[in-house]
C-alpha cells in the first residue's frame, strides 16, 4: 500500500528527473497550482527548521559556493491528516496474515516479534528522513542514485516495484478467495460453474474493473479509495472481536465444511497446516514448526510504507524531520495495537485451525452470516479499486528505467499496463497460497526497503558524521541485521519449499 498517496499524474514521468548535477537555482516547475523546487537544502544549517522566513532566505555568503533558490515548495497536510495517510500506507491486505503468523510463533514470541519489527521500521524512518535532509532529495530512488549512482537507484526501484507487486498480488488473493464466497452466499449453493473459480473470478475483475482504471493517465482520485479500505479493516477488526465470543471451539468439521471447501477448490491440507497433538483450543505462547518462518517476513510485509514516507514529508505543513517523526510514531503505533488486537482475537477463535488469509477462515462457520457478507463485500471493492493505485508507481519506475527522457506514449503506457497486470495474475493463479507471497516479498523486497537501504543510504549520504560515532555505528549493525533477515528468511523459505515439493509433488494441481 505504500503506493496509495501518489502525486497527480502529470508528475509520473517526471517524479524521477531530478538529477545529481542539477544546479539548484534552476527556475522552479510549475505544475498547476503548485511549485515544484528541485533542492531540499542539503547540508544547510536551515534543513530542519520551521520557520518560513528562515527556510526562504539564505546568506548571500553561501550563493557565492552553492545557488539555492530562495524557496521551495511548502506542504499544506495538516499533522493529524499525515498521521491518517501514513495508517493508510501501512495498513494493508497484510493483517489477513498476522493471525496465521501468531498461530505458528505462539502468542508471546509474536508479541516479541512484532514489537521488534515496529520498532526497527521506526527507526528505518528516522534513517530515511535524516538521510533525506543531509542528501538533498525527497524521492526514494534518487536518493539511492546520490548515494550509489545507477545500481543504488535500482535497487531502490526494484524493490519498490517487488513490494507493490506483491501487495497487487494479495490483493487479488483477496478477490480469489473472498469473491467465490460470495457469490455462493447470494446463489445459496454452487455445482461448480465457473463463476464460482476463484482463478476466473480473478481474471474476470482484472479485465473489466482494474485494467480500465489502471490505463487512466490520472489516477489521483482513487487515492481517496485509501480511506476506505481503512475503514474496511477497521470493520473488520471490529467483526473479529466480536466473532470470537460467537465461535465455539472446537470447530465444527462436519459435512458442511467439507462441501464448502470441495465447492472452493481449496486443498484441505493447505488449510490446516498447524497441527498441535495436544487440544487445539488451548493458545500457545511459544511454537516451533515448519511454518514458523513466514511470520518475520509476515510481520515486514505489515508494516512496510517507506516509499510513501518521503512524499508525505514533502507534503507535510511546516515540515521539520521532527515533526514527521512524530506523524510516524503516531501512525505505528495505531497500527500496532491494530495488529495486535487482529491476530490475537483471530487467533483465539480458530487457535490450530487458522489459514494463511484470515477472511476465509470463517467459511469454516458461516457460510451466509450478513455480516462477514458486509465485510466482505467491503474488502472486495476497497481492494479492487486499489489495484490500480499500486501499479501507477510500478509502471512509473519501468517508464523512468526504459524510456525516461521520452514524451508519454499511449502504446507504450498501455503494454506495460497489461504485462504488469498480467503478470500478476499469473502469479496469483500459480502459486499455492498468500502465505507464498507474503513471505517471498516480506523476506526479499521489503527486508531491503526496512532495513538495507535506509541504512545504506544514510551512511554513504551523511557525511557529517564519521563511521567512529554511535548513528552510524548503529546504522551499521541496522544493515548487517537487515541481511541477516533477508538471508536467513529466504533461505528458510526456499528449503521449505522444497521440502513440500518433495514430500507432496501434486498438491498444486489444482492452483491452489
Amino acid at each position: 500500500r505504500s503506493s496509495m498517496k501518489q502525486p497527480p499524474t502529470k508528475t509520473e514521468m517526471s517524479r524521477f528527473n531530478i538529477s545529481a548535477e542539477e544546479d539548484a537555482a534552476s527556475p522552479p516547475q510549475v505544475s498547476e497550482n503548485r511549485v515544484h523546487f528541485p533542492v531540499f537544502f542539503p547540508n544547510s544549517q536551515f534543513a530542519d527548521m520551521d520557520a518560513a522566513e528562515n527556510q526562504n532566505f539564505l546568506p548571500e555568503h553561501n550563493l557565492g559556493k552553492k545557488k539555492y533558490e530562495t524557496e521551495y515548495h511548502q506542504g499544506h497536510t495538516s499533522f493529524g491528516m499525515s498521521v491518517f495517510n501514513l495508517s493508510n500506507a501501512i495498513m494493508g491486505s497484510g493483517i489477513l496474515g498476522l493471525s496465521y503468523a501468531m498461530a505458528n510463533t505462539g502468542i508471546a514470541l509474536f508479541v516479541i516479534l512484532l514489537v521488534a519489527v515496529a520498532i526497527f521500521s521506526l527507526y528505518s524512518v528516522h534513517l530515511l528522513l535524516k538521510t533525506a535532509n543531509e542528501g538533498g532529495a525527497l524521492v526514494y530512488e534518487q536518493l539511492g542514485y546520490k548515494a550509489f549512482g545507477m545500481p543504488g537507484k535500482l535497487a531502490a526501484s526494484c524493490s519498490i516495484t517487488m513490494q507493490n507487486i506483491g501487495a497487487m498480488s494479495s490483493y487479488l488473493y483477496i478477490v480469489k478467495y473472498e469473491l467465490p464466497i460470495v457469490i455462493q452466499a447470494f446463489l445459496g449453493s454452487s455445482n461448480g460453474e465457473w463463476y464460482t473459480n476463484g482463478d476466473y473470478l480473478v481474471l474476470l475483475v482484472s479485465l473489466v474493473i482494474i485494467l480500465p482504471l489502471s490505463l487512466l493517465r490520472n489516477l489521483g482520485y482513487l487515492g481517496y479509495t485509501s480511506g476506505l479500505s481503512l475503514l474496511c479493516m477497521v470493520f473488520f477488526l471490529i467483526v473479529v472481536i466480536i466473532k470470537k465470543f460467537d465461535i465455539p471451539c472446537p470447530l465444527s468439521t462436519g459435512e458442511a465444511l467439507n462441501d464448502t471447501i470441495k465447492a472452493l477448490n481449496v486443498n484441505l491440507s493447505q488449510l490446516n497446516t498447524v497441527d498441535y497433538s495436544e487440544d487445539t483450543c488451548t493458545p500457545k505462547y511459544f511454537v516451533f514448526n515448519s511454518q514458523t518462518v513466514y511470520a518475520v517476513p509476515i510481520l515486514t510485509f505489515a508494516f512496510v510504507c517507506h516509499p510513501s514516507i518521503l512524499p508525505m514529508y514533502e507534503e507535510l505543513k511546516d515540515r521539520s524531520r521532527k515533526k514527521m517523526q512524530g506523524v510516524a510514531n503516531v501512525s505505528f503505533l495505531a497500527m500496532f495495537l491494530m495488529y495486535l488486537l487482529a491476530a490475537l482475537f483471530g487467533y483465539l477463535t480458530f487457535n490450530a485451525h487458522v489459514e494463511p488469509e484470515m477472511l476465509h477462515t470463517y467459511s469454516k462457520v458461516f457460510k451466509t452470516d450478513v455480516v462477514l457478507l458486509i465485510v466482505r463485500l467491503a474488502v472486495l471493492a476497497a481492494v479492487t479499486l486499489t489495484v490500480p493505485v499500486v501499479l501507477f508507481p510500478i509502471r512509473t519506475s519501468v517508464n523512468q528505467l526504459l524510456c525516461a527522457s521520452k514524451d508519454f506514449n499511449w502504446i507504450r503506457h498501455i503494454i506495460i499496463t497489461v504485462v504488469l497486470l498480467t503478470g500478476t495474475n499469473i502469479l496469483v493463479i500459480f502459486v499455492p497460497t498468500i502465505r507464498d507471497i507474503f513471505g517471498f516479498i516480506g523476506a526479499s523486497a521489503a527486508a531491503m526497503l526496512i532495513f538495507i537501504l535506509p541504512s545504506a543510504f544514510y551512511i554513504k549520504l551523511v557525511k557529517k558524521e564519521s563511521m567512529k560515532s554511535v548513528q552510524k555505528i548503529g546504522a551499521t549493525a541496522f544493515l548487517l541485521l537487515g541481511f541477516l533477515v533477508m538471508i536467513g528468511s529466504m533461505t528458510l523459505i526456499i528449503l521449505d519449499w522444497i521440502h513440500n515439493a518433495v514430500a507432496s509433488p501434486d498438491t498444486h494441481a489444482d492452483g491452489h
